[in-house]
C-alpha cells in the first residue's frame, strides 16, 4: 500500500468534508445546541406549566373536597350535592377544564374512587395534583380511623430518609468522597455520545462510498489508486473530521457556557441541571428501572441529586467533579472512538461499495447495526451494575466493548480489563478490515446486481 497515495485521499476526503456548508453549520450550531441543553430545559418546564385551570368537584365522600388547595396552575370549584349527570350534561356551559366525580367512602376498604373527565386529555401534571391531593385526604382519614393519639406526628417522627455518604479508597488508603449520580450520568453522556459518533460517521463513509460509485467518480479515482488504499485513505478523512468537529464542539461549548453564565447566574444552571436529572430518572423509569432498582443503584431525583440548599450534596457533587481523572476519560474516549469507527467505517464501508444506492443496503447493515444497538442498550444500564457479567463481557467484546467499556470507565475498571479490551478491538480490526477490503475489492465496480451474503461470501473467497 502507497502511503503517499493513501495521504492524498485522506487530503481529499478531509478538505471536501469541512468544505461543505453542513459541516460548518452543524460544527458551529453543535456547541449553540448542548449550551442550550444547559439551560433550556427549566425555561421549558416553566413554560409548559398549566395554568389557570377550573376543575369541578363532586365529592360524595365528604373527605376529599377540603384537599382540593388552589394555587395558579388550577382551582377546584366544589359542586357537591349537585347530580353527577346533571353536571355533565352541563360541563360545556360551566367553562371547566375538567370535573372529577368522587365516590361515596367505601368503610370497609378505607378508600374511594375517582374519575375525572374533561373535553381533552388531562394532562400529565393536572392528574398527578388530583391524585396528590386524594391520596392525602385518604391516607389523613385512615390515619384518624386508628384512633390514636398524635398518629400523624408519631409517623412523620418515625419516618427518616437518611442518606449514605459514600466513599472510594485507594490502595494507600486513602479517602475520597464520590457521588454514584455523578458517575451515572457521565456513564450515559459518554456511551450516548461515543454511540452518536460511530453510527453517524461510520454511515458517512458508507454515504460517500455510494455516492461515488453511483456516479462513476470511483472508476476514476481506481485508476491512480488500489481499491485498498482508496478505502482506507476514505476512512481515515472521515476519522479526521469527526476529530475535528469533536474538539470544535468540546472547545466552543465551553465558551459558551462560559461566557453565558454570568449573564445566566448559578441558580438558572443549577435548576436545569436539577431538572435534567429528574429526566434521567424519569427515562430510566420508562426503560422498565423501578424505584427499588434505581435506589440500589444509588439513583436519586434531580432535585435530590443537585439540590443548592443541601450544601452537603452539593458539595459531594463538585468533590467528585474535581476527582474524576479527565486525563483518562478523553484518552479513552479518544482511543475507543477511532478503534470503534474504524471497525465499523471499514464494515460499512464495505457495505457500500456492496450496492449502487441507500435503498439497498438496508438487508446487508442489519447485522451490523445489531451489536451496535445491543452495545448502546448494555451501556444504558451499566450504572446499575458496571462489573455484572452482561456489562463485563459488553466491554470485552470488540463489536459491544467501544460503547459498553467506555461507560464503566468512570465507575473505575481495572488495567488489564482495559489493556485486554483495547487488544481485542485492535485485532479484529485489522480482520473485519482484510474481510472487508476483500469485498470493497470486487464490489466497487459491481454494477447492475443486487448483492446478497452468498455474492459477499464469493468475493471472500476470491484471491
Amino acid at each position: 500500500m502507497d502511503l503517499r497515495k493513501v495521504n492524498v485521499i485522506i487530503s481529499r476526503e478531509y478538505l471536501t468534508k469541512v468544505r461543505k456548508k453542513s459541516f460548518l453549520l452543524t460544527t458551529f450550531l453543535g456547541p449553540v445546541f448542548f449550551a442550550a441543553l444547559c439551560i433550556l430545559p427549566s425555561v421549558i418546564m416553566f413554560m409548559a406549566e398549566d395554568k389557570g385551570k377550573r376543575v369541578g368537584v363532586v365529592d360524595e365522600s365528604g373527605i376529599v373536597m377540603p384537599y382540593m388547595t388552589d394555587n395558579e396552575q388550577v382551582s377546584y370549584i366544589d359542586y357537591s350535592g349537585e347530580p353527577a349527570d346533571t353536571l355533565k350534561s352541563r360541563y360545556f356551559d360551566l367553562d371547566l377544564d375538567a370535573l372529577v366525580l368522587i365516590s361515596e367512602l367505601d368503610t370497609a376498604a378505607r378508600t374511594v374512587s375517582v374519575s375525572a373527565y374533561s373535553q381533552k386529555p388531562l394532562s400529565v401534571d393536572m392528574k398527578e395534583a388530583i391524585s396528590g391531593n386524594v391520596n392525602n385526604a385518604v391516607e389523613e382519614y385512615r390515619l384518624a380511623s386508628y384512633d390514636i393519639k398524635g398518629l400523624k406526628k408519631i409517623l412523620e417522627e418515625v419516618r427518616v430518609d437518611i442518606p449514605v455518604s459514600t466513599y472510594t479508597m485507594d490502595d494507600s488508603g486513602q479517602e475520597k468522597i464520590t457521588s454514584s449520580e455523578v458517575y451515572m450520568i457521565i456513564s450515559l453522556v459518554l456511551s450516548v455520545i461515543i454511540y452518536m459518533f460511530i453510527a453517524m460517521f461510520s454511515a458517512m463513509v458508507m454515504q460517500s462510498v455510494i455516492e461515488e460509485k453511483s456516479t462513476r467518480v470511483v472508476e476514476v479515482l481506481i485508476s491512480s489508486v488500489n481499491s485498498l488504499e482508496l478505502m482506507f485513505g476514505k476512512i481515515i478523512g472521515v476519522a479526521a473530521v469527526a476529530l475535528t468537529q469533536f474538539f470544535l464542539w468540546i472547545v466552543l461549548t465551553a465558551v459558551i457556557v462560559l461566557g453565558l453564565s454570568p449573564f445566566i447566574g448559578m441558580d438558572t444552571i443549577t435548576a436545569s441541571a436539577t431538572m435534567q436529572g429528574d429526566q434521567m430518572t424519569q427515562m430510566a423509569e420508562g426503560l422498565g428501572v423501578d424505584s427499588s432498582m434505581m435506589d440500589a443503584a444509588g439513583m436519586t431525583s434531580g432535585a435530590e441529586m443537585l439540590s443548592v440548599s443541601a450544601d452537603s450534596e452539593l458539595s459531594t457533587i463538585m468533590a467528585t467533579l474535581a476527582g474524576l481523572n479527565y486525563g483518562e476519560i478523553l484518552l479513552s474516549f479518544i482511543i475507543y472512538f477511532v478503534l470503534g469507527y474504524l471497525l465499523y467505517a471499514s464494515l460499512f464501508a464495505a457495505i457500500g461499495s456492496a450496492v449502487e444506492n441507500e435503498a439497498d443496503t438496508q438487508q446487508l447493515q442489519m447485522p451490523v447495526t445489531i451489536p451496535l444497538l445491543l452495545a448502546f442498550f448494555i451501556a444504558f444500564y451499566a450504572f446499575k451494575a458496571p462489573d455484572s457479567q452482561v456489562v463485563f463481557w459488553g466491554s470485552i467484546i470488540p463489536f459491544t466493548s467501544p460503547i459498553v467499556m467506555l461507560a464503566r470507565i468512570p465507575f473505575g475498571v481495572p488495567f488489564w480489563e482495559l489493556a485486554l479490551s483495547i487488544g481485542l478491538l485492535l485485532v479484529t480490526f485489522v480482520v473485519m478490515a482484510y474481510v472487508s477490503a476483500k469485498i470493497y475489492k470486487v464490489g466497487i465496480l459491481m454494477y447492475g446486481k443486487k448483492t446478497t451474503f452468498k455474492d459477499l461470501y464469493k468475493w471472500l473467497k476470491q484471491k
